[in-house]
């Protein structure tokens, strides 16, 4: 019994390489046999993952797909009909993010010709490299070397200031999520039977494929696994019954589709990239003959691209390998004096290669021009003068600076919020966004400024409102003529939760001239999504950093800010801050934690239920978030469940994208579906949407808790959930409490063992090499 499932193949969790803080996983929950009939399908409330249960959660979860039960819910596919009433949040960002690929794509169409890459490799990665480079430049054509159609030529794009993109317009009236026509539903649904997979797939297959997708599926079986939640062994099934003896493991639809696959269950344990030997590695785990030939044929189809980043200097120009790449080293990898250049290959799929590159251009854009000039450098001194310690010092940074970093605890928040109101008072339109409502409402109280849904357009202070509702101009300052946002300063609060993609979309809609400041704790967990933005910058040293000296008070502060630098120590609690609960088993411990949320915690600390929230590793397991929630709706909100399992005045939370949780309660429900009360207003949850979408919030995971600060939680620690622990997971879940930490305590000597040698466990990403050329390193 675990918190967390057993991954289907130990192959695919060492190609992405998770970890207890990465969030996501090799694979999804699996059933226990891998017929075509077993299939996992999405959920966008949060799966359980194999390394850290919590984290892929918020990244979209795995509920198990049977042939007996109806399309997965959640799921944005369905028959094509009851479109939702108006436009949801979801939406609005999935099309924001749409423009913006769109954006970049037309940047690759006007961009020159490949650049020669990879001359001194060799064996494999040189093998590789040079058929890529052969096919890109036309010297042989795609048959001989690939065994595969030409594939179009990729242009090089080159380091260059881009257009800005366009605000994302919301559309006029009642829109929504444009699903496949009946009759393609249909047609796949008989496809899958035949091959015996579960026809509840067919609303997303549908979706993924387009309208042929009943043709596209019986061309290649093997584009199931685009299906979230379908496994490598699945589509096999799947591919036997439709193919017969025409199905081999050595045949090249099989091998382009796992090398996507793994690529993708990379990106959900946090890479934006693989290293090519990973890769190949993985794959013949996998069941691949031909692991080079496989990575070959994905690269020729368009379907990921291949990189060649050199290693040895920092400054070094990285390179791409297939279609060409940023790159100034003309002499393929040799150094000034013409010795070799360490170099490392990675294979990445498009969507966050691309994103990648646009956020180092942007960010660079910011680093190498001048801030407008709001105010003169004696207003600024003064400005900073009247500021208490580093609120200084970050105030004079930004005074000169395009982008600057800014780090520390809880209590350092005051100095972003100086900053804030300083510039405010120089006449500079100046915004605060976090990544979520819990961070926006958070620093909203602290700011003394309204948050998005109480800021008028002429309001007197700074307002503070979520990156979604910037981007999709939902709220916020709007854009300019140009297409930019329309500010002069943007702080971005819990900054390392940005991923590549939003801070891509963030990095190109500022204008020239504004003041980026990214603040955050770097102790956290990372992103849900792919990259580790914010530690890439700290690490490149590419634009001032101001360090707060400002700690975070009382025996709380000194817990978590020793578990920061890997001690867990005695800390004296005469207020009853910290509280350890001893248990023998999950059991005891859902006990424990029930008669602390309800009883001891309100009567002993006088924080009510209501103020309190439990975090725990994972959603499964005797312990998880799915037990402890049933456990304490029983005792705080008992009822029928008559809506979908859910009953007036439950706490729930609200997953309406992959990564975003809105936490409310619910009022009631209808034939509109299921109605909550969340801080953005009210919410309604379409009805088939309900199951995968909406959990019970008494019990969060600590990825879903990022951003929000409670009076008092309660931190289950099961005996079974040791291998989901970890030093940032432990620092995230213990600093979500303000006045008072439970820890109901069954993993004895691991908690303080994962303190002191369990860090976060690195990512693979490209940011550092990519910005580092484009920028002065700074002291």
């Amino acid at each position: 019994m675990s918190t967390e499932p057993e991954p289907a193949s130990k192959a695919a969790t060492d190609a992405v390489d998770t970890g207890p803080e990465t969030p996501g996983t090799a694979e999804a929950s699996a059933p226990g046999a891998a017929g075509p009939a077993e299939v996992s399908a999405p959920d966008a409330a949060g799966p359980e993952t194999a390394a850290e249960p919590d984290a892929a959660a918020d990244a979209g979860a795995a509920s198990e797909v049977r042939p007996d039960e109806p399309a997965g819910q959640g799921s944005d596919a369905g028959d094509g009909e009851g479109a939702a009433a108006q436009v949801s949040e979801a939406e609005a960002e999935l099309a924001a993010q749409r423009a913006e690929r769109e954006r970049i794509e037309r940047r690759k169409a006007e961009k020159q010709g490949p650049i020669d890459a990879g001359g001194k490799l060799s064996g494999t990665a040189a093998d590789l490299l040079a058929a890529v480079r052969a096919v890109e430049s036309g010297e042989k054509p795609a048959a001989p070397v690939f065994g595969a159609p030409e594939p179009a030529r990729r242009p090089a794009p080159e380091p260059v200031r881009r257009a800005r993109p366009e605000a994302a317009a919301p559309p006029a009236g009642p829109v929504g999520p444009a699903g496949p026509a009946p009759e393609t539903v249909q047609s796949v649904r008989r496809v899958l039977a035949e091959g015996a997979a579960p026809e509840a797939l067919a609303p997303q297959t549908a979706a993924l494929l387009g309208e042929g997708a009943a043709d596209a599926l019986r061309a290649d079986p093997w584009q199931l696994l685009r299906v979230g939640g379908v496994r490598p062994e699945q589509a096999d099934g799947f591919a036997r019954a439709l193919l017969g003896a025409e199905c081999g493991p050595d045949d090249e639809r099989r091998g382009r589709a796992v090398t996507v696959w793994l690529l993708e269950q990379a990106a959900l344990a946090g890479h934006t990239a693989l290293e090519l030997p990973r890769l190949t590695a993985t794959l013949a785990q996998r069941g691949v003959p031909d692991p080079d030939a496989a990575v070959q044929s994905t690269l020729a189809e368009g379907e990921a691209l291949a990189f060649q980043d050199a290693l040895e200097e920092s400054g070094a120009r990285p390179e791409r390998a297939a279609g060409g790449a940023e790159g100034t080293d003309a002499e393929g990898g040799e150094g000034e004096e013409g010795e070799e250049r360490p170099v490392r290959v990675l294979i990445g799929l498009e969507r966050y290669a691309l994103a990648e590159e646009s956020l180092a251009d942007g960010l660079a854009r910011l680093v190498n021009s001048a801030p407008k000039q709001d105010g003169s450098a004696a207003d600024w001194e003064q400005a900073a003068a009247s500021a208490p310690g580093s609120a200084a010092d970050l105030i004079r940074a930004v005074a000169g600076h395009g982008l600057v970093l800014h780090t520390g605890g809880e209590a350092s928040l005051a100095e972003p919020a100086a900053l804030l109101h300083a510039a405010h008072a120089l006449g500079l339109r100046a915004w605060a966004a976090a990544p979520g409502p819990l961070g926006r409402d958070r620093f909203a109280a602290l700011l003394g400024a309204p948050s998005a849904d109480s800021a008028s357009p002429g309001s007197a202070a700074p307002a503070v409102v979520t990156v979604t509702e910037l981007l999709t101009g939902a709220e916020g300052p709007g854009r300019d003529a140009d297409g930019a946002l329309d500010l002069d300063l943007l702080v971005v609060l819990d900054a390392p939760q940005l991923d590549v993609e939003a801070g891509a979309l963030l990095a190109e809609s500022l204008p020239d001239g504004a003041r980026l400041v990214l603040a955050g704790d770097p102790a956290v967990l990372w992103s849900v999504g792919p990259g580790r933005v914010f530690a890439d910058l700290l690490a490149t040293r590419a634009c001032p950093q101001v360090a707060s000296r400002l700690p975070d008070p009382g025996p709380l502060g000194e817990l978590v800010s020793g578990i920061g630098i890997g001690e867990l120590g005695q800390v004296e609690a005469p207020g009853k801050e910290i509280v350890i609960v001893p248990v023998r088993d999950a059991g005891e411990a859902v006990h424990r934690t029930v008669q602390l949320v309800a009883d001891s915690v309100p009567r002993a600390i006088g924080v009510p239920a209501e103020e309190t929230q439990v975090i725990t590793p994972g959603h499964g397991g005797a312990a998880g978030t799915r037990a402890l929630n049933a456990a304490l709706k029983e005792r705080l909100n008992p009822g029928p469940g008559r809506f979908g399992g859910f009953d007036p005045g439950d706490r729930v939370v609200h997953s309406p994208a992959p990564g975003r949780v809105l936490p409310g309660r619910v009022v009631t429900a209808d034939a509109d579906g299921l109605h909550l009360s969340c801080a953005s207003g009210t919410v309604v949850v379409p009805r088939d949407r309900v199951e995968g979408s909406v959990r019970h919030g008494w019990a969060l995971t600590a990825h879903q808790a990022l951003g929000g600060r409670w009076p008092a939680v309660v931190v289950v620690l099961p005996g079974d959930a040791v291998q989901a622990l970890s030093r940032p997971w432990i620092y995230t879940a213990f600093g979500r409490a303000a006045r008072h930490l439970s820890v109901v305590h069954g993993v004895e000597q691991a908690l303080p063992r994962a303190v002191a040698e369990v860090p976060a466990k690195p990512r693979t990403t490209r940011l550092p090499v990519l910005l580092t050329p484009q920028v002065p390193v700074t002291d």
